[in-house]
């Protein structure tokens, strides 16, 4: 799982939606567009794992501390304001993501492992360059870009091995091994594909420069507004 998601990895950094956004080409009306999207994939997966909490596979590597949906919850609120649930509709991507998510849950928990261990360490690892950089260009440091804050997790970097420790006991045959490796690498399609349906609604503008606020800060907006 690690070697398929290390030769995914690079495809995904290098996507057209997110190099302009973490190139400063894109605002935060387009950060916020991700996060509905994320919302909808963090609400499969969690309800996935409500379901298979008792399920052999899965229960090892289910922990609250990665729960993600509340901080989702409370980014769009911020980012979106009080009736932020309005701006909410699944890009066409989005729902083929979700709908793999639920497939693999209830036909093959095996398959789930590969998701949650796809999204989850992600946002752990690359998912803290995206927190960094909404800290630096819009003043997203903590409302706004919770997503990405494990509070609850000191050393990202020991969690994700005590998170590998565990995949390594888990009681899978080789064979299905093999189907889960596979499995992350059809998770990353499915991202690369949100990505896309992104990158076609919110392309930078011509000659597009990372964007400065008046206070010559470097920072944007801190409401995102509606995509």
């Amino acid at each position: 799982m690690r070697i398929a998601m290390r030769a995914e990895h690079e495809s995904t950094r290098q996507s057209p939606f997110m190099a302009n956004l973490l190139g400063g080409r894109l605002d935060a009306v387009s950060f916020a567009a991700l996060s509905r999207q994320l919302f909808f994939v963090y609400r499969e997966l969690e309800a996935a794992a409500e379901s298979l909490a008792d399920h052999p596979l899965v229960r090892p590597l289910l922990d609250p501390v990665l729960l993600r949906v509340p901080a989702l919850e409370r980014d769009l609120a911020y980012l979106d304001g009080p009736h932020w649930d309005r701006a909410l509709v699944p890009l066409p991507a989005t729902r083929v993501y979700c709908a793999r998510v639920r497939e693999v849950a209830r036909e093959w928990p095996a398959g789930y492992v590969a998701h949650h261990y796809t999204r989850y360490m992600g946002d752990l690892a690359g998912g803290q360059i995206v927190r960094g950089f909404a800290a630096t260009a819009w003043g997203h440091t903590h409302e706004g870009a919770l997503f990405y804050h494990f509070e609850h997790i000191r050393d990202p970097g020991a969690y994700r091995r005590r998170y590998r420790a565990a995949l390594d006991t888990l009681p899978v045959g080789e064979d299905d091994a093999h189907r889960v490796a596979g499995e992350v690498t059809h998770a990353f399609h499915l991202n690369n594909a949100l990505f896309r349906d992104l990158a076609a609604r919110h392309a930078p503008a011509a000659g597009a420069a990372p964007a400065a606020s008046s206070d010559g800060t470097g920072k944007g907006s801190t409401r995102a507004g509606l995509a």
